[in-house]
């Protein structure tokens, strides 16, 4: 007879222990592994970070080989032989083309009388539910190449109608701007700029007061706005106020008085000379548009640009977020349609009149002191629009090389194509975080001059 078995517990080998410190090691393999797979597609483009520029290839070569070869033409210049502009212009020789004041006026003119919407032809005319994408233009030619080779990309392009204003008349500008063919296209031109009144208003007159003399000083110099500092006490200078002064002239002119676009009530997107875009920015606009209604029916403007410098598309690439409209943050890619921008015209005397040479913080004050229902922005948070712009009017920098932040937005934009995260099939909203009420901010100045604000006020009334 058999007896009863006892169990005996086996001696401790450590198999278990291993086993257990095996499992704890895979674990953190894996967690570390997806942490890694995250991190990859967060990407920062601060173009201030030498430390990683130094083995970087920023050449004008490899930013030539992220561009697809059909659109280098607009990357390069044409020779300066003979050359035949759209609008009935003829330059000729081999050196700068130059004109005079009086020709560059006529010239002006002569585009903003005529009007000629370029590429109608072949698109056709502009519908009511096509996008406007309205460009200002100063004279920084090379990041309005980059910005012309990243529409051309962009998908449903052909269908919208590119406004270029101008503040500057430049014969390869023009050439450049005259020589897109994946749309259609218009130029206007800002007839009260310093290139053509460089020694009156709205340039700078030498019967002017110098920007930092003392008011006292002014009225007993008899100088011209010498009753009319700004609230720092400074004079004006024509090179910040024109910028203003152009922001204002473009809107009421493609809202009501260019004749292709006067009638439209689809949205318009402003970009500038120094934006670039990402492909999938008109399918993002849709996106947005079309549920805004649900989202946030208090939204009057879409926002498809922020200024962060480091980019999750992992995370954002299909996120919005909708918060008050503030100027230093949502003035880039910035769309609106009529219905917004006679809410804002009504307002002209605040924005005319606000002591800020800054257009966008002069909007700012017509939303926080004027209309009725304030400026409400659903703005996406993986952005399809940069800024690519390294000096201008108001950042001076000793190296005013553009490769590599234009450089670095190409890798963004590479890296979001192939991880596929452009294009998403839906949009959804994140938790806004608790904004504090807006304080009202005095103005930057720069804006005390009454010419500004009547010259202003002037080309509001125009065509109305």
């Amino acid at each position: 007879m058999r007896g009863r078995r006892i169990p005996i517990a086996l001696p401790n080998t450590g198999a278990l222990s291993r086993r257990r410190h095996t499992l704890y090691i895979r674990s953190a393999i894996i967690i570390f592994i997806l942490f890694a797979f995250l991190q990859f597609h967060v990407i920062n483009y601060d173009s201030s970070d030498s430390g990683s520029s130094d083995n970087a290839n920023y050449s004008t070569a490899a930013i030539l080989q992220m561009v697809p070869p059909v659109f280098h033409k607009y990357l390069t210049g044409k020779p300066r032989n003979s050359t035949h502009g759209q609008n009935g212009t003829h330059y000729a020789g081999d050196g700068p083309r130059t004109a005079n004041i009086s020709d560059i006026m006529r010239m002006i003119n002569r585009y903003n009388d005529l009007q000629t919407v370029l590429n109608e032809d072949i698109y056709g005319p502009l519908q009511n539910d096509s996008v406007i994408i309205v460009v200002q233009v100063h004279k920084r030619i090379t990041y309005l190449r980059h910005l012309i080779v990243s529409l051309a990309q962009a998908r449903d392009i052909s269908r919208t109608l590119l406004v270029f204003s101008h503040d500057y008349y430049d014969d390869d500008i023009n050439d450049l701007v005259q020589s897109i063919d994946f749309c259609k296209v218009i130029q206007i031109f800002y007839p009260f700029s310093i290139q053509t009144h460089p020694t009156e208003f709205p340039g700078a007159d030498p019967g002017d007061c110098p920007r930092d003399i003392k008011k006292e000083q002014a009225l007993l110099r008899k100088c011209n706005n010498a009753l009319h500092p700004d609230l720092y006490g400074h004079y004006r200078e024509a090179k910040f106020t024109q910028t203003k002064h152009h922001w204002w002239w473009k809107a009421n002119r493609v809202f009501d008085q260019l004749e292709v676009t006067k009638y439209h009530t689809g949205m318009m997107v402003f970009l500038e000379e120094d934006h670039y875009v990402a492909e999938d920015f008109l399918y993002i606009l849709e996106l947005m548009f079309r549920k805004s209604q649900d989202l946030c029916p208090k939204c009057n403007i879409l926002s498809l640009g922020t200024y962060l410098k480091t980019f999750n598309y992992y995370t954002y690439n299909k996120k919005v977020e909708v918060t008050p409209w503030i100027s230093s943050k949502h003035n880039m890619g910035m769309a609106f349609n009529r219905t917004t921008w006679y809410e804002i015209v009504r307002c002209a005397r605040h924005f005319c009149e606000y002591d800020d040479y800054n257009w966008d913080w002069s909007l700012q004050h017509v939303s926080q002191q004027c209309l009725k229902q304030k400026l409400h922005v659903m703005v996406v948070k993986g952005p399809r629009v940069f800024h690519i712009g390294e000096c201008g009017v108001h950042h001076k920098k000793s190296n005013c090389e553009s490769n590599q932040v234009i450089s670095k937005v190409q890798q963004v934009l590479k890296v979001a194509r192939s991880a596929q995260q452009l294009f998403p099939r839906s949009i959804s909203l994140t938790q806004t975080s608790v904004i504090k009420k807006t304080k009202l901010r005095k103005g930057n100045g720069g804006w005390g001059d009454q010419r500004d604000h009547q010259l202003c006020f002037n080309m509001t009334l125009v065509g109305r």
